[in-house]
């Protein structure tokens, strides 16, 4: 077994992964005193890297499994969410990785692998673990369904499935939350659109259409109560760019500078900037594109 470096988006069982294989490695019993596992929200700075992981890292392993399957001879210590450690910490990894390498495997686990430093990342054997695919996340979220006895609609698990985006974590925890709230009943579609805040497709195509009329009264009463329906303008701007790219509708020009002001809107959405403000200004260079030409 190699260092292992695991890389790609939340919810995409690499946690899961790691803590599987160490399971099967060690068995029950042995699995506590040979796996070291530190998350973020554990002390990870230099002086906890160079103490507690370099003791760790330096006792020795041996011994067999009571089961009498032959266990490996070294310990596994798993930093997960390793992305967020300090490059200094990081950095004082290096050399006990390759001084300890006779007794201890490191699996790094991180969702962004250009925040891991060069050297360590040299030192790894590179998984990327990929957006869930479709058919997995449906087949998951029956089973779940069926050992959890929940009534759900097929039309649901594939909106379940959609707007989770390939993280299977989300789409258990909205599972989750409709259960709850159905209280027995069949969960719909509907239902999972509500909980998972997404804006149905009527009311973004009533905006463009309202965009397309050119009436700015018209704009500024739909603009209020999308905001006073509680819509989050951040999901907004996320769905007016795929429907936006994927429409026939625009020229390719068109389409360039719509895309440009979303992103600078959600750049200000996460500055925090005002909703209605920004919702109103992307609106209006919508409108000014699809009446300019007319």
């Amino acid at each position: 077994l190699p260092n292992l470096l695991f890389y790609g988006p939340p919810g995409t069982g690499k946690t899961s992964t790691i803590l599987a294989a160490a399971r099967e490695l060690y068995g029950p019993e042995l699995f506590r005193q040979r796996v070291l596992e530190l998350n973020a929200s554990d002390e990870r700075g230099i002086q906890v890297i160079r103490e507690k992981v370099k003791s760790f890292a330096q006792l020795t392993a041996s011994g067999s499994r009571s089961d009498g399957k032959v266990c490996p001879p070294f310990k596994i210590v798993i930093l997960d969410e390793a992305d967020s450690m300090t490059s200094a910490a990081q950095a004082a990894l290096r050399r006990t990785m390759e001084k300890e390498s006779k007794t201890t495997r490191f699996c790094l686990i991180c969702n962004y692998i250009s925040r891991i430093i060069e050297p360590l990342t040299s030192r790894c054997s590179k998984f990327r673990f990929k957006p869930l695919s479709d058919k997995i996340q449906q087949q998951r979220l029956l089973d779940v369904s069926e050992k959890e006895h929940v009534k759900i609609s097929s039309e649901a698990v594939s909106y379940l499935v959609k707007v989770s985006e390939g993280d299977l974590r989300k789409a258990i925890t909205f599972l989750q939350s409709a259960t709850r709230l159905m209280g027995g009943k069949e969960i719909t579609e509907k239902i999972v659109t509500e909980i998972a805040g997404v804006i149905p497709k009527e009311t973004t195509d009533e905006l463009l259409s309202v965009c397309w009329s050119g009436s700015f009264e018209k704009l500024e009463t739909l603009a209020k109560n999308l905001i006073n329906e509680g819509y989050a303008v951040a999901q907004l701007v996320n769905q007016l760019h795929d429907t936006v790219v994927e429409s026939e509708d625009y020229s390719d020009k068109q389409k360039s500078v719509i895309v440009e002001k979303l992103a600078e809107v959600d750049k200000c959405l996460a500055d925090g900037a005002d909703e209605y403000l920004q919702l109103m200004g992307l609106c209006a260079l919508v409108m000014q594109q699809l009446t300019q030409n007319t």
